[in-house]
């Protein structure tokens, strides 16, 4: 891809390459003012943005030009949908610390599998209120401990575009309410989750090709309620590459993320490393159906904690003594509508496909996104 790039480049001068509608997106940085395809709302269709093409459900020109981002937000279209979300940025943005989400990728749908560490590829400014109900499974671990019942968490993510390539992240957070049973509701209380954040750099950006790579890390800080099994140890870091690509002209995408939770104390948490797949298609206007899986592998036990043969997954760190090697393989099932090109409407069930379940039983997780 970087070898075509460059011939590309090297066979044509920039502004032939404008005229051709052959817009490339930079490697590494630079501007990305071009996209492949100019996003505006159907209420404020211009000139400029589209001329006579005609627009998908999106309001998106489909004829395939190239324009400058400038000219779709001169348009207003970036700024229509939702007026008030857009002026209460701009009076955060601090003179340019808060960057609109890249636009050049809407047709592109977040994760939701694994949502603490299972990052979106493209840069954006958003918040994400999430709500999961998560069921235990009625025996835990090798030594079928008796369990059940159930977790609600109410959680609100952030991300916040810093430049075109660097975006801060907050990904867990939120308030869980406990109605575990059997072992678990000895040891599991409802209570505050610890605070995750950290950042996130868009490394390949190519909007001919809809290829997009991005790395970062974050660092769990243990504030939660000690009794819903947070602030457990020093903390913990989590470090991913995340990437995505474009398929059927933007009807079909796949997205797939790898990393690596590392506490700071190895011998209160245990540390894991993990793999997520997702895979969507646009079936019908706005409606998305999508599939994800998730696979966990503890490489190390805590030192101290219990002796279940259970971590906690991306809920809870229980410190167990006993999940070195363990590996638990989960898919979902899901739904996303996208009212306006900035907003998301999502759900999904999720169910172990392996027989060792860890934590779950099963899951539905509901979320929305709003992006500036």
């Amino acid at each position: 891809m970087v070898a075509t790039l460059v011939c590309g480049l090297a066979g044509a001068s920039a502004s032939d390459v404008q005229a051709n509608g052959a817009c490339f997106s930079d490697l590494f940085g630079g501007s990305s003012a071009c996209c492949d395809d100019v996003c505006c709302d159907d209420a404020c269709m211009t000139e400029c943005c589209c001329g006579d093409a005609e627009c998908d459900s999106f309001g998106c020109c489909d004829d395939g030009s190239c324009d400058s981002l400038s000219c779709c937000d001169s348009a207003g279209c970036a700024e229509s949908c939702l007026p008030k979300l857009d002026s209460f940025a701009k009076k955060l943005g601090c003179g340019g610390c808060i960057q609109k989400s890249d636009q050049c990728f809407d047709d592109f749908i977040s994760p939701m599998i694994d949502f603490v560490h299972f990052e979106d590829p493209r840069n954006v400014t958003e918040l994400r209120p999430i709500f999961v109900h998560h069921r235990f499974p009625n025996q835990l671990g090798p030594g079928n401990i008796p369990a059940g019942g159930s977790l609600q968490l109410f959680a609100l993510q952030f991300r916040i575009a810093l430049t075109e390539r660097l975006s801060l992240i907050a990904v867990k957070d939120g308030y869980a309410i406990d109605s575990s049973e059997g072992a678990l509701d000895g040891l599991l209380d409802s209570g505050w989750a610890d605070v995750t954040a950290g950042l996130k750099y868009n490394l390949i950006r190519n909007v001919k090709t809809g290829t997009l790579l991005s790395a970062g890390f974050t660092y769990e800080i243990p504030m939660g309620s000690e009794q819903t099994l947070q602030a457990i140890g020093d903390g913990q870091f989590h470090f991913f590459a995340t990437g995505g690509q474009r398929f059927l002209d933007g009807n079909a995408h796949v997205l797939s993320s790898v990393g690596f939770q590392m506490p700071v104390d190895q011998s209160v948490q245990s540390t894991t490393v993990h793999w997520n797949n997702h895979i969507d298609v646009r079936c019908h206007d706005k409606v998305y159906l999508f599939t994800e899986n998730s696979w966990w592998h503890w490489t190390d036990d805590a030192d101290a904690g219990s002796a279940f043969g259970v971590s906690g997954l991306d809920l809870l760190n229980l410190g167990d003594t006993a999940v070195e090697g363990n590996d638990v393989v989960t898919q979902n099932v899901g739904l996303k509508l996208k009212p306006k090109r900035n907003m998301e409407l999502g759900m999904a069930y999720e169910f172990p496909l392996t027989d060792f379940e860890d934590i779950i039983r099963d899951r539905w997780t509901f979320d929305a996104i709003v992006r500036y």
